[in-house]
């Protein structure tokens, strides 16, 4: 995915990551940011009621469609597992 170097440009943004890089013991300030950010928004994510994730999901669901009514999953196995 490219270099490991984080450039930030901001200096009260280079000290937050440094003091949070040194608090969490992270190798780098990119994984310490890395994991911040990830934090983040995985508690953004579950600030989304839960109604609307389902919504989001059950639209996802129309969107890919049924699976095939035709398929013989047997059938299917069984030419798996020939040799």
């Amino acid at each position: 995915m490219g270099s490991n170097a984080l450039y930030i440009r901001d200096p009260e943004v280079d000290a937050l990551a440094t003091m949070l890089q040194r608090q969490t013991d992270a190798p780098s300030k990119t994984e310490a940011v890395r994991n911040a950010l990830g934090h983040e928004l995985e508690r953004n994510r579950t600030n989304v009621p839960l109604r609307d994730r389902i919504a989001r999901l059950q639209a996802e669901a129309v969107r890919i469609g049924l699976p095939n009514p035709d398929f013989d999953m047997k059938k299917f196995t069984d030419e798996m597992w020939e040799d």
